[in-house]
């Protein structure tokens, strides 16, 4: 096996939900560093502050909040751009770290009200719900038929009424920002390395990237192997691309990594000055 800090990526799948690859020639360690970064670091926007100036619905306001803060919404335009609103100067928002909502609903007919996505309005038109980047497109049918996300249903007389900002972050801070609906890898699709033990091998479905024939369940125990090839796949929440979340968990990785040299170079620069 080539150095483990000389890898190579294949991209064996594109598509605007998510991306299929491999990476060769490096450790299991950086594989799984690699998985976390994507779903724990990459920075996205969610509705972090919320004002609500009517709320007469069967939800307490707190649970809308709780809801509307879920809501995944379209950055991959604005994220690079905007600020950290601990690291803004601005008192309370403003355009370079927020994007600001509203919501003003009320039902006043018989029928019950469904108050969605498609009735958020956004001060930017680039930071949207995932559900309605393509409403009003020529191309909408290229993706599909999607639902709105429902917030909260309405009766006659009730009514929802809200102003909410929404914030840049990372889902190490809250689930909310995490760009991914899932990030998995795999690296022994014909269980040669024997790290799962299967009671009965020939009743569990095969890995799409076995290289077995239909009738063999399982490859020959190898205990000399070690994992050197790691199949990913990563699915987004449709707020960033699948592409622009692998480049920028790359970067975040590659600026940890940055710091930590810079770091470790002052303390070995301290304790030789020390010594001396």
């Amino acid at each position: 096996m080539p150095y483990a800090n000389q890898p190579t990526i294949h991209v064996s799948e594109l598509t605007e939900e998510n991306v299929k690859f491999y990476i060769e020639d490096t450790d299991l360690s950086v594989a799984n560093a690699i998985r976390r970064v994507f779903i724990a670091e990459v920075p996205t926007l969610a509705i972090d502050w919320i004002q609500l100036e009517s709320n007469s619905t069967v939800l307490h306001d707190e649970f809308i909040a709780h809801r509307v803060g879920l809501i995944p919404l379209t950055c991959d335009e604005v994220i690079d751009r905007m600020q950290y609103s601990r690291d803004c100067t601005c008192e309370e928002f403003c355009p370079e770290c927020s994007v600001e909502f509203q919501l003003d609903v009320k039902c006043t007919d018989e029928q019950t009200r469904h108050v969605t996505t498609a009735d958020l309005k956004s001060s930017d038109p680039r930071v949207v719900p995932v559900t309605s980047r393509h409403r009003g497109d020529d191309d909408a049918n290229d993706y599909g038929e999607v639902d709105d996300i429902l917030i909260v249903k309405l009766r006659k007389g009730q009514e929802l009424k809200f102003r909410a900002y929404a914030k840049k972050g990372f889902a190490k801070e809250h689930a909310k920002w995490c760009p991914t609906t899932g990030v998995s890898f795999e690296y022994d699709p014909d269980n040669i390395l024997r790290h799962t033990t299967y009671p009965k091998p020939e009743e569990w479905p095969k890995s799409e990237y076995s290289e077995l024939d239909e009738e063999t369940a399982e490859g020959d125990f190898d205990f000399q192997a070690k994992a050197n090839k790691f199949y990913f796949n990563v699915e987004s929440s449709g707020s960033l691309k699948p592409e622009n979340i692998i480049l920028a968990g790359l970067g975040r990785l590659k600026s940890k990594l940055g710091d930590l040299q810079t770091q470790l170079s002052h303390e070995i620069r301290a304790d030789v000055l020390a010594i001396t």
